[in-house]
């Protein structure tokens, strides 16, 4: 499984990071980000399975990142990670294609039942 991680701070990306090897994945199957720019870039460039990916980044958010990528594939899962569930923000990631989203701090458990739910499993 092909992973595309999106996340300004470099803690965030580790955390994440280290969640998805406990869950089975291998380095070379996780490619890192630290802004949207940089992540449509990677994406442009390769084919992935999934993308997770912080909602507030600079250079690029993430919404601004999921309309780009959903100019081009409206299939591959997008799941936002934020800290903020509010309501308004979720209608308007969900009305611009995301597929799922997670809220910050998550589990490994909790990361795992929202890749099972939309690709493949990784374990």
């Amino acid at each position: 499984m092909k992973v595309l991680l999106t996340d300004d701070s470099g803690t965030m990306r580790t955390i994440q990071k280290r969640c998805l090897l406990k869950l089975g994945l291998s380095e070379d199957e996780i490619t890192e980000a630290e802004d949207g720019q940089q992540a449509l870039k990677h994406f442009q460039g390769d084919t992935f399975d999934v993308i997770l990916s912080d909602w507030n980044m600079p250079n690029m958010d993430g919404l601004t990142f999921l309309q780009k990528v959903r100019e081009t594939n409206k299939d591959v899962p997008f799941i936002m990670i934020t800290t903020e569930a509010e309501r308004a923000r979720v209608v308007t990631a969900i009305q611009n294609g995301v597929t799922d989203y997670l809220v910050k701090p998550f589990t490994p458990d909790d990361l795992r039942e929202k890749l099972e739910k939309w690709v493949a499993s990784p374990a």
